[in-house]
């Protein structure tokens, strides 16, 4: 098994635009109180105060799915984890407007959250759009590698769900061909539009819409815990 703590670096930058004041004052007022812990073992009570399902989405970017869900789903616990600040400004506007109070948020790197879960804790975790690193050499940054997929299979409970998401071919087939060499997820695909049509409890992301825009196709992932 690789170990995934010595696989880092799986994202770009961690900033962009510089913050107007009043996101500056969103992250000073609002993130402390939703931040992960920084040390420490974790779980939905240390998190949440109580006993909950927990779902965890890696690089929400702008956060409008995360929120979607905990929206939908206000009893399940959901932790975000993002490097780019300027995507967790975008989480925080989410949930200050949805007045949401199952959100956790981690501004880094989501392994950091992962590895400090108990094992089969999770009932969902989700990786939508990852950093393609599209050049060869850079294949061992991407998250659907093995490192990072035996952390995520860990903390999964047993038939819980991993989905993916991506609209870059190149990781399309990666994911593909790493994916179907492990034999502790399996694929829900029946039939082949199944992993062309996003499903109904699946909100779409900003990054889906500007893809559709441009004519590029996306694949929707979905795979159980075994």
């Amino acid at each position: 098994m690789n170990d995934p703590a010595t696989i880092r670096r799986l994202y770009g930058r961690s900033q962009g635009h510089r913050l107007r004041k009043g996101q500056s004052e969103l992250v000073e007022a609002t993130l402390p109180a939703l931040s992960v812990p920084d040390t420490g073992p974790l779980d939905a009570r240390t998190l949440f105060g109580e006993d909950r399902p927990l779902q965890l989405e890696i690089g929400f970017g702008a956060g409008e799915h995360l929120a979607a869900q905990a929206t939908t789903d206000p009893a399940t616990g959901f932790i975000g984890c993002e490097p780019f600040l300027n995507g967790v400004v975008g989480a925080l506007s989410h949930i200050r407007d949805g007045a949401l109070t199952n959100v956790r948020l981690h501004m880094g790197d989501a392994l950091d959250v992962i590895e400090r879960l108990p094992d089969a804790s999770l009932d969902r975790v989700y990786l939508l759009h990852p950093d393609p690193w599209r050049k060869a050499r850079h294949a061992k940054r991407r998250m659907v590698n093995n490192g990072p997929l035996d952390a995520i299979a860990a903390k999964l409970k047993r038939g819980a769900e991993f989905r993916l998401g991506t609209d870059d071919p190149t990781y399309c087939r990666w994911a593909m061909m790493v994916m179907n060499t492990r034999a502790d997820f399996v694929w829900q695909a029946q039939r082949p539009r199944d992993f062309l049509e996003r499903p109904a409890d699946w909100p779409e992301t900003r990054y889906e819409r500007k893809a559709r825009r441009q004519g590029r196709e996306v694949w929707y992932f979905r795979y159980l815990r075994v």
